[in-house]
């Protein structure tokens, strides 16, 4: 099978836009439709809530976008029934012909490690993810599993290097050998990049690179030339479009920019609640994603695509 990266490049190209749908479900902010009071607190319901809302929002974007992001911390708190709708939701974007990054942030040592890179990645293992986040501070023997699963499967691995959160500083930003230490961990993203970059020009090793760190992200952008960027904080976190630009590459490849909450609740905004209401929430979510897309071709490098 093609590398990942070449697939990512070719699905970019051919939806003209580089948005990426995180799929976050809050219960409490499904259309009420999906909710049910006298189940509401019933794992196995929730669980399905979950399973037909992500459906529904995958068969409005499946058309407008090259992927989604899965967050499985919020199919996971529903124990079993939350991973079976997980790998029910992996599984419809698959058939819809979008890419899959599972937004894991795994990572363990040696075998462990091992585990869950062959869990995850590819479309032969038993998630089967097209990529995973992976985080990169148990060490350069850690991330290694995951880079050669991922290269064995066609897989492709996003580290994070400079999280969106406020206080994702305390420890990244702290200075070792003259440099903060998420430049050195970008740098090691770099060399891993560089190891096998094909045609489009981007290796299997990506990054996680916030939104919320504009001068970063450009910083960034230069020290991992050969790593897509995985960009999240747009929207409702406060990243804009003018925030991402210098993540791409004149040709408007090289960086994926997610919105969660801000496409998939869009039923909830202010400027949309009046003029769609619940009942009309996929709507909604088309009208927001649309209007992401079209910043973006605005704002960014991404207009070239």
């Amino acid at each position: 099978m093609t590398a990942f990266a070449e697939r990512l490049a070719a699905a970019v190209r051919q939806q003209k836009t580089p948005v990426v749908v995180g799929l976050d479900p809050r219960y409490e902010n499904l259309p009420t439709s999906l909710q049910s009071v006298e189940q509401g607190q019933n794992p196995a319901h929730r669980a399905s809530a979950y399973s037909a809302f992500c459906r529904g929002v995958i068969d409005v974007v499946a058309p407008l976008v090259p992927a989604i992001k899965p967050q499985a911390a919020f199919f996971e708190h529903l124990g079993p029934a939350g991973a079976s709708a997980l790998a029910d939701v992996i599984r419809y974007a698959r058939d819809r012909g979008l890419l899959v990054i599972v937004d894991g942030k795994r990572n363990d040592i040696g075998s462990t490690a091992a585990a869950y890179a062959q869990g995850y990645l590819g479309i032969a293992s038993a998630w089967g993810a097209d990529a995973l986040t992976v985080n990169p501070y148990l060490g350069d023997d850690s991330l290694q599993p995951f880079i050669d699963t991922a290269r064995a499967n066609a897989a492709g691995v996003f580290v994070l290097v400079k999280t969106s959160n406020p206080g994702g500083g305390r420890f990244q930003d702290l200075v070792a050998d003259g440099e903060p230490i998420y430049r050195h961990v970008a740098r090691h993203v770099a060399r891993l990049a560089a190891e096998d970059a094909a045609a489009s020009g981007f290796g299997t090793a990506g990054a996680v690179v916030g939104a919320t760190y504009p001068e970063q992200l450009a910083e960034l952008r230069g020290i991992m030339p050969q790593s897509w960027l995985l960009i999240p904080g747009y929207g409702s976190q406060g990243g804009t479009a003018r925030d991402v630009a210098a993540a791409f590459r004149s040709d408007g490849l090289g960086a994926i920019v997610n919105n969660s909450r801000g496409i998939i609740f869009a039923h909830r905004r202010a400027e949309y609640s009046e003029r769609f209401g619940e009942s009309r929430w996929q709507e909604a979510v088309e009208v927001a994603t649309r209007q992401m897309i079209a910043e973006l071709r605005s704002d960014t490098p991404a207009g070239a695509l």
